[in-house]
């Protein structure tokens, strides 16, 4: 059998419209190629959601590596702003063009491409091949990664450890591996005064200085100095807005919403019970109620530098010559979600043009790439 080309396979992934929700025949590419190789599919699709399982090896296996990743991407906003086709999965001047082909339709069809090779060449006899593949990871999340693991353990599937594909180099391939995750949580905030005459302002309560001295005290206060694997944990005030046109009116309302980037000296509920009893202090100040509406999007979480992050890192070292950074930073990913089950670190492309206009991967990156995972399999079950 001859090896499987992930750039043949990242292209085919590429020309599947697959904007979530919409599967775009993404999953079912890999079903069919996964099947052929002797894995057993499952399709665990939920609330219209769709996912894949794929398993290769018994599943009570002493050792069961997973892959996991996303085959879903985000809308390509103005088509005619392209050089080229989208969804054209085109390879001009040694790069493959179109939607996902960075995040991350490259990483799967790199780790598919290792996974169908490794099994074929050097089956391990007490080990499983796990993939765990979802289309929702750029959208709610709620039914993705998290209706994988939920049916993993309604029907006693499991990992021992996974490796997310997730993009975590900078500028150059193999600079980075990532060992964790900031939290990310939004809070929303709603100042309700009372509507008046901008000349006769003792007659209306304004809430806009109320919501400007509660943003001034969130966006001046240092959550903390940063830990061994974390930065400091980041606060931004991304919108303040009343929907007032008038020059002449105090509004009745204002809102603001903060964006918490948080390390794992904090979790959720911590930082909510914070923001709660700033809003209130202030909303007593000023003599009128701040309501605060939270939402943790994912905790913090650290898989502390040990036998997986050391099995990657060797990994790249060895395929790229490059000594990789274990890092946490950037945003959040499945993995958050994966660390409940496993260990879980993440590796993959260099991010550059994910989300953008134009984006496009090196032809050398994905061989690259797919080069790492597969030693990744064999140092794993050697």
């Amino acid at each position: 059998m001859p090896p499987t080309d992930p750039v043949a396979l990242t292209a085919e992934l590429v020309r599947c419209p697959s904007v979530t929700p919409e599967e775009g025949g993404a999953l079912r590419l890999l079903e069919s190629v996964l099947a052929e190789a002797g894995f057993e599919c499952t399709r665990v699709d939920r609330n219209d959601v769709p996912n894949l399982y794929a398993r290769w090896g018994g599943k009570d296996a002493p050792r069961r590596f997973g892959f996991n990743g996303h085959t879903d991407v985000v809308p390509v906003g103005d088509a005619a702003a392209w050089t080229h086709e989208p969804f054209g999965g085109e390879e001009i001047d040694g790069e493959i063009w179109g939607r996902g082909s960075v995040d991350m339709k490259s990483a799967v069809a790199a780790f598919v491409s290792a996974a169908v090779d490794f099994v074929h060449d050097t089956p391990p006899e007490d080990g499983a091949l796990i993939l765990a593949i979802t289309g929702d990871e750029e959208g709610l999340c709620q039914d993705g990664t998290l209706a994988l693991l939920d049916w993993m353990k309604e029907t006693g599937e499991s990992m021992s450890v996974c490796l997310v594909g997730e993009p975590t180099c900078p500028e150059t391939m193999g600079e980075m591996v990532k060992i964790g995750r900031r939290g990310s949580l939004n809070a929303f905030f709603t100042a309700r005064g009372k509507q008046g005459h901008s000349a006769y302002p003792h007659k209306a309560l304004n809430p806009l200085p109320a919501m400007a001295r509660l943003m001034d005290r969130l966006g001046s206060h240092r959550l903390d100095d940063g830990t061994d694997h974390f930065d400091p944990s980041t606060l931004a005030i991304v919108t303040i807005d009343t929907g007032n046109t008038a020059t002449n009116v105090i509004p009745a309302e204002a809102r603001a919403t903060v964006n918490i980037r948080f390390n794992d000296l904090h979790d959720g509920a911590s930082l909510i019970r914070w923001l709660e009893e700033e809003a209130r202090v202030v909303g007593e100040t000023f003599g009128l109620e701040i309501e605060v509406a939270a939402r943790v999007s994912g905790e913090a979480f650290l898989t502390p530098p040990g036998p997986l992050s050391d099995l990657v890192a060797g990994a790249v070292e060895a395929e790229l010559g490059v000594t990789p950074e274990l890092s946490t930073t950037g945003g959040t990913s499945d993995a958050r979600f994966v660390k409940d089950h496993c260990p879980v670190v993440e590796f993959g492309l260099v991010g550059r043009g994910m989300h953008a206009v134009d984006e496009r991967v090196p032809v050398e990156q994905v061989h690259q790439l797919k080069a790492v995972y597969r030693r990744v399999l064999e140092d794993y079950f050697a």
